[in-house]
């Protein structure tokens, strides 16, 4: 067994990952609230962008776990970063094309770099260490998940977010250019966030490229040696654990979704607070989902993650159940309490759905990793009924609240190879 001191260097630049994919998905909440207004958009209407972003997370898991199976989990990564980078410099042509196609497109792009570095980095953690502690390993990586998260939600959004709100018809007569004035400026705001992300991003990808990371057994196989193997393996789903795993992923990842794109919709439209303010709650949000990280890594010390999972999940059903009750302010109190409870539910599920399979953990990972095609169906969805029902809009909070039946069914009954 090797000295688990020779797995720190790699795991630290692994923990990086986490925390670079989180800024930019939880860029995505403020990016749906800034495209809302420049295109005048439905809440169903701006939730396409999260449909866009995760619909790469649906196409193409199974050819990178393919190429990474080739090639190694470094090669991925590496290519990832770079892919991801190139995304976020097209931001300045969207600029000046200032079309929706274009943003939704960029977001693709990104969203397949970050990809590559999902269905690399989760099962490379699990596997990097003790398997009986695998799963609090994933959660203290997720933890990074939940800074970049925070730091993407209070600090980056005010980037993007000017506070202004103007419509065709309130725009001051004096404004600069005039509504054309008011649309450009606010889409320049774009661009500076994922400047800073495209650049950060080249910098990992040139510290990747030299470093040392350990190739990782797999059953009996070293990654890079497929001489017999397959590279997808279908087979996988006759464990049902994983297969039950995939189902759990789906929901979780839609519910989490639902709740972080419509986040600053409920605080701005419904709740009537300015941009500002709702910001700093939305930071509030993510400081939570970072709390239950960290505390539910110290947690797993002493429960076992399966029936952690469990009681999270029936906390965020009670939780969602108030939203749907009260809405207002009570509502958005409640979904701090919701993204605290959320925190350990990914990784949970994703470590114990990977246990014990193996040469096939990589196939695994990329069919988990898919299933965040719940935040392309899951998130519109909710936009949908909110839209229906502007009187009664927190009624859209019963798609979260279905989810985590799902996923407390899965900690209950289906985790156990």
């Amino acid at each position: 067994m090797k000295n688990k001191n020779t797995y720190i260097v790699p795991l630290a630049l692994i923990f990086s990952l986490f925390f670079i994919w989180a800024i930019s998905s939880n860029l995505l909440p403020t990016m749906i609230r800034q495209l809302m207004k420049t295109f005048e958009l439905s809440a169903f209407q701006a939730s396409l962008t999260e449909a866009s972003y995760w619909l790469a997370y649906f196409i193409f898991p199974i050819p990178i776990a393919m190429f990474m199976k080739r090639y190694s989990y470094k090669a991925g990564i590496i290519l990832g970063l770079l892919i991801a980078a190139l995304g976020g410099l097209l931001f300045f042509p969207a600029a000046e094309i200032r079309e929706y196609w274009a943003y939704l497109t960029i977001f693709f792009i990104v969203a397949t770099g970050m990809c590559f570095l999902e269905t690399a980095a989760n099962p490379y953690v699990t596997v990097l260490g003790n398997p009986d502690t695998a799963s609090r390993r994933l959660t203290l990586a997720q933890s990074f998940n939940g800074l970049g998260a925070f730091i993407a939600a209070m600090f980056l959004s005010r980037l993007v977010l000017s506070g202004d709100n103007y419509s065709r018809a309130d725009i001051p007569a004096d404004y600069p250019g005039g509504w054309d004035g008011f649309v450009q400026v606010e889409t320049n705001s774009m661009k500076l966030p994922y400047l800073l992300l495209a650049g950060v991003l080249v910098l990992i990808a040139l510290v990747f490229i030299f470093s040392h990371l350990p190739k990782i057994k797999e059953g009996d196989k070293e990654e890079g040696n497929i001489k017999g193997e397959k590279l997808i393996d279908f087979s996988v789903f006759k464990h049902s654990h994983l297969r039950w795993g995939v189902i759990a992923q789906f929901f979780y990842n839609g519910g989490q979704t639902a709740i972080n794109a419509m986040f600053l919709i409920y605080a701005c439209k419904y709740v009537g607070l300015e941009e500002g303010s709702a910001i700093t709650f939305f930071g509030y949000y993510m400081l939570a989902f970072l709390a239950g990280r960290w505390i539910g890594t110290l947690l797993m010390v002493k429960f076992k993650p399966k029936n952690m999972l469990v009681v999270y999940a029936l906390v965020n059903i009670v939780l969602c159940g108030v939203i749907i009750g009260f809405g207002g302010m009570i509502g958005l109190y409640a979904m701090l309490g919701v993204s605290f409870f959320m925190s350990i539910m990914y990784p949970t599920q994703f470590s114990l759905a990977l246990k014990g399979l193996g040469s096939k953990t990589k196939s695994g990972s990329a069919f988990l990793v898919m299933a965040i095609v719940g935040n392309v169906i899951l998130p519109p969805l909710t936009g949908r009924i909110m839209d229906a029902f502007p009187a009664f809009y927190q009624v859209a909070y019963i798609v979260p609240l279905i989810c985590f039946i799902f996923c407390g069914y899965y900690g209950w009954k289906k985790s156990e190879p």
